[in-house]
């Protein structure tokens, strides 16, 4: 579903440089009693005859209870799985678009971390995508909508932008306490869980739908950490093209790098360092790529 057909409730309380090179993480969280149901699961609602009025109420069959994913579910199933990979190369792990080279699309994606990876907002660069009507999928973090309400609320409303899951505490996902760039995963399944569905449960609430995709911290993944995401009902995404750098590069390394950007690209950048080379660098490397004949898509334009 896009952001367009979303409704925002009223109330908030209801190997290259790193991808995230300037965020930080770390810490827990709690609230474990919330559940997940289980993708593809049945509705717990009986539904309607094939002839497009429903049943009697007497002649409906019992209604079935989906399956839920709890915490306790979660562990139980994927606790004592041992990972096989660390890195953007997990199993299932959206790094491209569908399609490859001969759509000619660029689905550009932007971070906003949070917490110690910073809080700002780049209203340069939004405002540049807003006027020359480029989307972008926008991956935020659950500490930056706390910093950010009004912001995020501006961002939900607009259909040109879709927003994902970038976690609740901005940590690598790891079954087994791995790190990336100096910022501590996650150490166990439950944790997973913490970090995917704690922004989860936060995003749905305030867009009214469940976000479709999500990233974590640094983009990095073990397999089975992957697996866990899937099974909360989110797809994992890396990416292809690191378009900024962990918002490190200049203004000229961001043009020539999204520039460069092959048909078929997820290229990260981050909406969260304002001041930095991201804006001014999209700017510039945005008409180039139209020009050359590619076109700007959301993620769920493209990835069913």
């Amino acid at each position: 579903m896009t952001p367009g057909r979303r409704t925002l409730l009223a109330a908030l309380g209801g190997g290259v440089l790193a991808a995230c090179a300037g965020c930080g993480g770390g810490g827990g969280h709690g609230g474990h009693a919330a559940v997940a149901t289980l993708p593809g699961a049945p509705s717990s609602t009986a539904s309607a005859s094939r002839g497009g009025g429903t049943r009697p109420a007497a002649a409906r069959p019992p209604a079935v209870a989906a399956p839920l994913v709890t915490r306790a579910w979660i562990v139980a199933r994927y606790g004592h799985r041992v990972p096989r990979t660390w890195g953007f190369d997990a199993p299932g792990v959206l790094r491209a678009l569908p399609g490859g080279a001969g759509r000619r699309e660029v689905a550009l994606t932007f971070d906003a971390c949070g917490g110690p990876g910073g809080s700002g907002y780049d209203r340069a660069l939004i405002d540049f995508l807003r006027r020359h009507d480029v989307p972008a999928t926008l991956f935020i973090n659950s500490r930056w909508i706390d910093a950010n309400p009004a912001v995020f609320g501006r961002l939900a409303r607009e259909p040109l932008f879709e927003i994902a899951n970038h976690g609740t505490r901005h940590r690598p996902l790891s079954v087994s306490g791995r790190s990336a760039y100096g910022i501590p995963g996650t150490r166990d399944a439950g944790e997973v869980y913490d970090e995917v569905h704690g922004n989860h449960l936060k995003l749905t609430r305030l867009l009214g739908a469940p976000p479709r995709f999500f990233r974590s911290g640094t983009a990095y993944y073990d397999d089975v950490a992957a697996r866990i995401v899937r099974a909360l009902g989110e797809r994992p995404v890396t990416f292809s093209v690191n378009g900024d750098g962990g918002a490190t590069f200049t203004p000229a390394q961001v043009r020539v790098t999204v520039e460069a950007a092959p048909s078929g690209s997820v290229v990260i950048g981050h909406m969260n360092q304002p001041g930095h080379g991201t804006a001014r660098g999209i700017a510039e490397a945005v008409p180039r790529l139209l020009a050359s004949g590619h076109r700007f898509v959301r993620l769920s334009d493209v990835v069913r």
